[in-house]
């Protein structure tokens, strides 16, 4: 009996440590502003999600002022699946006719975004959906006529963001943009870091469904631990990067030079990895650093 007493006070002893290491982290992050995307496989997968989703809460009830921003990359691909419309990428970005338009709006503003907003009420009534074109939040233009309504973010208006903030809810924004001859598919990566911008948000997380930004994808050792505003703008110049990595990388340099303080890469998919890199003094991930 003794023995399990003793191992129960040491259990509990640990979990206080926990909680001392965390709260002058708790003390420094109360009333920031973080802007989170979210996507990938920890969207995907429901327990996942439900991990995520109480990482956020908890956030929340720290006095954080959190800023969902989500796209559906898998959701989208399933859908034109679906509906037989052929999916095509260049340099990163989605090639968006105008069915592919309607199925992205039916599927981020219909479907992704409700399902996270209800995910989010059930621990406490606290999430509002909106996408870039409510509030005109998300002011759009064309970006190449050979990516169709593949939008470039000309103007981001927080109003209506600060507005559900102010109101105590947790704003879940879909990317998609808004102009005057209708509506366009804004890249969720770069719609984050530009939300980011407008709010002079003190920090910018992507979750992804990788443990950070490696020099060489094939190796596991190549991981970036920090990378600073100059170095981000070198490794652009580079032309080492491709794919999704490379609109991702290039917002975050654009938000580093828009006054965000840091940009944090996370694995979505490992548990609780919002909590660690935030309250713990280890960290994960990669972190840009504006200095």
């Amino acid at each position: 009996m003794q023995q399990r007493d003793r191992q129960q006070r040491e259990a509990a002893a640990s979990k206080v440590d926990v909680l001392m290491e965390a709260l002058p982290w708790i003390n420094r992050m109360r009333g920031k502003t973080f802007v989170i995307k979210y996507g990938g496989a920890a969207m995907e997968n429901d327990e996942l999600c439900r991990q995520v989703v109480a990482d956020i809460e908890l956030l929340k009830l720290m006095g954080i002022r959190i800023v969902v921003v989500h796209g559906g990359g898998k959701a989208i691909n399933a859908q034109l699946k679906a509906l037989q419309i052929p999916v095509r990428f260049e340099r990163g970005l989605r090639v968006t006719d105008d069915a592919t338009m309607e199925a992205v709006q039916e599927v981020l503003v219909g479907k992704v975004n409700q399902r996270l907003v209800w995910a989010l009420n059930e621990y406490g009534h606290n999430a509002v959906g909106i996408s870039g074109a409510d509030g005109k939040t998300l002011k759009a233009e064309p970006m190449d006529p050979a990516l169709g309504r593949v939008g470039r973010i000309r103007e981001v208006d927080p109003s209506l963001i600060e507005t559900i903030l102010s109101d105590g809810y947790i704003p879940v924004v879909a990317t998609v943009g808004c102009a005057a001859d209708g509506f366009y598919n804004i890249n969720a990566d770069v719609a984050a870091g530009k939300i980011a911008e407008a709010m002079g948000a003190d920090k910018l997380i992507y979750l992804t469904d990788v443990d950070g930004l490696y020099r060489d994808v094939r190796d596991e050792d190549s991981l970036i631990q920090t990378l600073t505003r100059a170095e981000t703008r070198e490794l652009l110049e580079s032309g080492q990067l491709d794919g999704g990595m490379l609109p991702k990388i290039r917002s975050i340099s654009e938000a580093l030079d828009g006054g965000v303080a840091e940009v944090v890469i996370l694995n979505g998919t490992f548990p609780h990895s919002l909590l660690l890199e935030i309250f713990t003094d280890a960290g994960c991930g990669t972190m840009f650093t504006r200095d």
